[in-house]
């Protein structure tokens, strides 16, 4: 395995995620998979891709045991770092210990959960410690009502990043109030980071991804605070697509050469410090 710290960047794919089956799964998991994703599996992905670089994504049915993910990441250090999860609660010492290890956000998937009260003192204190140590928050939750709770995450400081597209099921509508407050928030020139991944999620085929990604792109008026990942192993569609059909759809979704290099090595590299 690489492990020249100078590595340089030929492309970061930014979401990933490891796990096996032996692994302690959250009790309030919504799926658990049957099989075993593991890290060595995803650098031979990258690898045949032409990727130098990962980010791991810990998945949400391992709760805020964020241990394999350390490991590997603690393996891998030139290649790999990470978006754990944790509770709000967490305490110094482990979030320094996580950020020792590689970890550069959290990541928050709140698919059909009750939304948090994220302008209290619990949560600003929580933000706040983000912030400090330049992390990421990272969030998966449909479009329709992200400016509802996204200033507030704004306001302690940190950087946003926005999961597949805003899991749209019908496209980003513009005629949709909800769906133009987002848009506007885009505009607005707020630090919000959207990735341009996984438009199986969003039930769009390229051609609808090409009109998502038009859209957003007007919204920001550049193709700055776009990243991409491959989503994989593409838990729960795993009997519908792979790597390699999610690296060819991100090729065809992005032809111009330019943006694709922002988007693959520009981006990422000044958003998670490659």
């Amino acid at each position: 395995m690489i492990s020249d710290t100078n590595l340089p960047v030929k492309g970061i794919d930014t979401h990933a995620h490891i796990f096996r089956t032996d692994l302690p799964m959250a009790a309030e998991r919504r799926y658990a998979p049957d099989y075993n994703a593991v890290p060595e599996d995803f650098l031979t992905h990258l690898t045949d891709h032409n990727i130098s670089h990962g980010v791991l994504v810990q998945p949400s049915f391992l709760g805020t045991d964020n241990r394999f993910m350390v490991q590997a990441l603690r393996q891998y250090p030139q290649q790999l770092k990470g978006i754990a999860v944790v509770d709000p609660t967490i305490g110094d010492l482990e979030l320094d210990e996580l950020d020792a290890a590689g970890v550069v956000g959290i990541r928050l998937n709140l698919i059909k959960k009750t939304l948090e009260d994220y302008t209290s003192p619990l949560w600003q204190t929580f933000l706040s410690k983000l912030a400090k140590r330049k992390w990421v928050v990272e969030i998966q939750r449909e479009i329709d009502d992200l400016t509802r709770f996204l200033p507030a995450i704004l306001e302690s400081g940190v950087e946003v990043i926005v999961d597949h597209f805003g899991r749209t099921l019908n496209g980003i509508q513009v005629s949709n109030p909800a769906h133009q407050d987002f848009l506007d928030l885009l505009s607005s020139g707020a630090p919000i980071w959207t990735k341009v991944s996984a438009a199986y999620r969003c039930n769009a085929n390229l051609e609808q991804a090409q009109e998502m990604l038009a859209i957003l792109r007007s919204a920001y008026g550049h193709s700055d605070y776009f990243l991409w990942g491959s989503d994989w192993p593409n838990t729960q569609f795993e009997a519908q697509t792979n790597y390699k059909e999610q690296y060819d759809f991100m090729e065809a979704l992005l032809p111009s050469m330019d943006e694709r290099n922002k988007v693959l090595v520009i981006n990422p590299s000044k958003l998670f410090k490659f």
